[in-house]
């Protein structure tokens, strides 16, 4: 089972897998992104453990049947994925630990991670959704959480914006727009300027827009350069961030924006969008953040 990779072979993808059927979902879609991408895929099963490091089931052994049910979880993701796509050199891992942080240290030497939106858990129904909460808090590579539609195609990315340290978030929004032919839509939302009196609200928010309009012109300028093929639509609207790109993935293909390298994060708007796209977005979801 699984293909060997060299030492000079670009990092794999690396999916959690449990046998659950959005976990099938995301082993699909990473196939294929892999693919694209010309990256191996590692298919990763952690068996749970309790608090304090105690086996929920003892430490597997090859003898024993429960080794025998994970083994086979994994045979059936690798099976996804091949029928996904055939060509994919997909390799599986058995690991023990606790589920979050295995990936999360498994992450370290991964492209990026994948996971269903929800999945069984160590205990079946009672940590639905905490895993892909953990890793998009805790990875240290992009994490893309896969729940809504995946299966159509709307032609788009679209991609939050804070004006802030964006360039992770919109090269990994280019590059997936160019290897899936899809347009990019930047989404930045504008707030209502503070201070502001209603006769002058409107010109205010407008200024707003052509100053935001004109950070995002210099922010892809390189990009645009460097994917001339892919098509750009600026969507600079007056809304709370989290609404914007919830809104935003009812019409898209994949949603990217960005995460900081720790839950204390220095731009609260994005813990609250990573919260609202985690529970709300109609489309996979992508949190990047800049690797060092």
């Amino acid at each position: 089972m699984g293909t060997g990779r060299g030492r000079g072979d670009p990092l794999p993808i690396v999916v959690g897998v449990d046998g659950s059927r959005p976990s099938d979902r995301a082993v699909a879609w990473a196939a294929d992104r892999a693919v694209r991408m010309d990256r191996a895929l590692r298919l990763v099963y952690v068996s749970e453990v309790w608090p304090y490091d105690m086996p929920l089931r003892a430490v597997p052994h090859d003898s024993d049947p429960v080794t025998w049910t994970e083994n086979q979880v994994l045979a059936e993701a690798e099976q996804v994925a091949l029928a996904r796509r055939p060509e994919v050199k997909a390799e599986c891992k058995l690991a023990v630990g606790g589920t979050v942080r295995v990936l999360c240290e498994g992450s370290e030497h991964a492209s990026e991670l994948v996971v269903g939106h929800r999945g069984l858990g160590g205990f079946t129904g009672l940590l639905v959704g905490s895993v892909s909460a953990g890793v998009a808090a805790y990875a240290q590579s992009p994490v893309v959480v896969v729940r809504g539609e995946t299966g159509g195609r709307r032609g788009e990315a679209a991609v939050g914006t804070s004006l802030d340290d964006d360039a992770p978030v919109l090269e990994y929004a280019f590059e997936e727009a160019a290897s899936r032919g899809l347009r990019v839509r930047i989404v930045h939302a504008v707030p209502i300027p503070r201070g502001t009196d209603e006769e002058h609200l409107a010109a205010d928010l407008e200024r707003s827009k052509d100053r935001a309009r004109s950070r995002i012109a210099e922010e892809c300028a390189g990009l645009r350069r460097r994917f001339p093929e892919v098509e750009v639509v600026e969507d600079v609207v007056q809304d709370r961030p989290a609404a914007a790109l919830v809104a935003a993935s009812g019409k898209s293909d994949l949603v990217v924006v960005g995460a900081e390298r720790s839950p204390e994060t220095r731009f609260p708007r994005r813990h609250a969008v990573r919260h609202a796209l985690l529970h709300h977005a109609g489309c996979p979801v992508a949190l990047v953040r800049a690797r060092g």
